[in-house]
């Protein structure tokens, strides 16, 4: 709900710690934005300076955010949705995204404790509340950012050199575009990555795309190997809930269990 009209279709990003709107949405709720106090964004893929509005409150679960300026931003990654919710910007609150009921819920979590039928994950909270778990990438140990709102994973260069090293000649590689939250648009090597260990869950067959993004240099992640995991991997699990203010991730996937699954040009071989 925003300025309490609604309901409105926003994308969680736990890559973004501030929220946007769209312009329709602006015009919809009668809000003008204005280039006199233009907002940095920052993106995948560059950064950029755009109008902005006051939004009176937003409320999503037990999110609240009141009287703050929203960039009013367009891009092609919103899919027609009505704005971003910035949940790298939750402090006390946990995250849900149930991906077999299809259903998102932001509530306060009073104890640390593990959902029933999920595995913790170790995770990390980072400046501006990115969520990062430890991984292996074909033996490459990384720096992993949790990023629903990112719909591929994405490797940075540190990552690609030491891959580099390690990997067999004459192996595929293709030019992929990517698109962020601004009108930027960059090319990366996209590879089929060895196999991908995350605690428990050992992926193979992840198609991850390389390039020197802008958010790395955001995220001061350049020097050493990172990854963004994006929707592509992340939207094959049973569900997903991040405890921000414990910093805890808890997976919920029947590969955790020993089960193997394929889906979406990637599959789990079994747990580690």
């Amino acid at each position: 709900m925003v300025n309490g009209r609604g309901p409105f279709r926003f994308i969680v990003d736990t890559g973004a710690t501030h929220s946007t709107i769209s312009p329709a949405l602006a015009a919809r709720l009668g809000l003008q934005p204005s280039a006199d106090a233009s907002i940095e964004v920052n993106g995948v893929t560059g950064t950029a300076r755009v109008p902005g509005v006051t939004i009176a409150k937003l409320q999503a679960g037990d999110l609240s955010i009141e009287d703050t300026r929203f960039p009013v931003v367009w891009a092609p990654l919103m899919a027609g949705a009505d704005g971003i919710l910035g949940a790298a910007g939750l402090q006390t609150q946990r995250l849900l995204v149930d991906f077999q009921h299809n259903r998102v819920i932001i509530y306060r979590a009073s104890r640390r404790n593990t959902p029933a039928g999920f595995v913790r994950i170790p995770a990390r909270r980072l400046g501006g509340g990115l969520v990062t778990v430890e991984a292996i990438v074909g033996g490459v140990h990384v720096r992993a950012v949790i990023d629903t709102g990112s719909e591929r994973s994405l490797g940075n260069m540190a990552l690609l050199e030491a891959l580099n090293a390690r990997r067999r000649h004459g192996e595929q590689t293709r030019v992929a575009r990517v698109y962020g939250a601004t009108t930027e648009v960059v090319s990366g090597d996209a590879q089929v990555a060895p196999t991908i260990v995350i605690d428990a869950l050992r992926i193979a067959d992840v198609t991850l795309v390389y390039g020197d993004f802008h958010i790395f240099k955001v995220w001061d992640m350049q020097a050493k190997p990172a990854l963004i995991i994006g929707m592509d991997i992340l939207g094959t699990v049973d569900a997903l809930t991040i405890d921000f203010h414990h910093a805890d991730v808890f997976l919920a996937s029947a590969a955790i269990r020993g089960t193997e699954r394929a889906a979406a040009g990637w599959k789990v071989v079994g747990a580690q």
